[in-house]
């Protein structure tokens, strides 16, 4: 049987490659790595998506080498969906700060929006630290975690 040897990729959906775009790379900093546009018959297949006009840019996180690619389906039929945090199926990615109050300051300032205010973790690993889940453009949940000192 074959093994899992590491963590290539995570991917997210966007309604608007541009306006996802500047949010990752302007707000949060991420680096773009590379930008693309996939047709390919093997991509339809895999997606399952005949026709599928496929956008995207992946972007690295900062001080890793893992990477977010953020995607753009196009000439596909598109139903937006609850992300809420407890509904099934949705995800989120955090970001380690180190110092969520400034950062989530910054955000707000700049019109981002979030499910509260920064909190602090009262117990399990994380307790003493930090964090908040700020919103995307699409509503996809970011947390921000300030590690306890």
């Amino acid at each position: 049987m074959g093994a899992i040897t590491g963590h290539h990729h995570t991917g997210i959906q966007v309604t608007d490659l541009e306006r996802s775009l500047r949010f990752y790379r302007d707000l949060l900093g991420l680096e773009v790595v590379h930008v693309w546009n996939r047709q390919a018959p093997y991509i339809e297949e895999l997606l399952g998506y005949p026709g599928v006009d496929m956008h995207g840019v992946v972007m690295r996180m900062p001080n890793s080498d893992s990477v977010l690619e953020i995607l753009e389906y196009r000439n596909v039929e598109r139903q937006a969906i609850d992300p809420g945090t407890a509904n099934p199926g949705t995800a989120h990615v955090a970001f380690r700060v180190d110092d969520c109050d400034a950062v989530y300051e910054e955000l707000t300032r700049k019109g981002v929006k979030s499910v509260s205010e920064p909190v602090t973790p009262t117990i399990g690993p994380n307790k003493g630290g930090r964090t908040v889940l700020m919103l995307d453009p699409d509503g996809f949940r970011i947390e921000l975690l300030q590690p306890p000192r």
